[in-house]
């Protein structure tokens, strides 16, 4: 009988060695795996020729957002050269550069409710069509759709008296629920007035 309850504590020891040993391959296995987790999609690509980055800041109550990628001059003829005339950009490059905002919000008499959209545009010789669209995901304008914009602003250009090297968004702040989006590269830009929507 101790001889058959001696094996039986054996057997239990052995049993829970054996299930502790299991469980710790296991967290080896996953630590491994993770530590092979390509992390490079998570992490700003710091030596890009076209980094991403971002421009905000809060028009009233409303946080505005534009996240995009901003190339450089680099001694290319930027418009009417690299960017087509007469054509939609992703005003960027790579992904579509998306702007966000978390209230209503009126851009050029326009009230486009809160959400986040891509901002294309199509650049002219003297004029801008700045478009919304719900299709914020997507690679350069390969998917663009124009049934799928939300709104569309025909803007001046703006004629910039110093080159501007990489291409630059700026949310500016007026005060009393109003602001002003500005964009620039190269020699050119435009300007978006922005307030408070109701």
């Amino acid at each position: 009988m101790i001889n058959s309850k001696l094996k039986l504590i054996i057997a239990a020891l052995l049993l829970s060695i054996s299930c502790t040993s299991n469980k710790t391959e296991e967290k080896e296995v996953t630590k491994d795996e993770h530590a092979h987790h390509d992390h490079s999609a998570h992490a700003g690509a710091s030596n890009s020729k076209s980094p991403r980055t971002a421009a905000m800041a809060n028009v009233g109550s409303n946080h505005v957002h534009i996240d995009y990628s901003a190339p450089s001059v680099r001694g290319r003829e930027i418009f009417g050269g690299l960017v087509a005339f007469d054509e939609v950009w992703v005003t960027g490059a790579h992904t579509a550069t998306s702007i966000s905002f978390n209230e209503g919000l009126e851009i050029e008499g326009e009230v486009i409710p809160a959400g986040k959209y891509a901002l294309f545009t199509i650049p002219r010789k003297d004029s801008w069509t700045v478009i919304f669209n719900t299709n914020y995901e997507q690679h350069l304008a390969d998917d663009y759709d124009e049934a799928e914009d939300v709104a569309r602003f025909e803007v001046p250009s703006v004629s910039l008296d110093e080159t501007e090297e990489q291409l630059k968004f700026e949310v500016i702040s007026k005060g009393d629920g109003g602001g002003e989006i500005h964009f620039k590269w190269a020699n050119k830009g435009f300007k978006l007035t922005v307030r408070l929507g109701n």
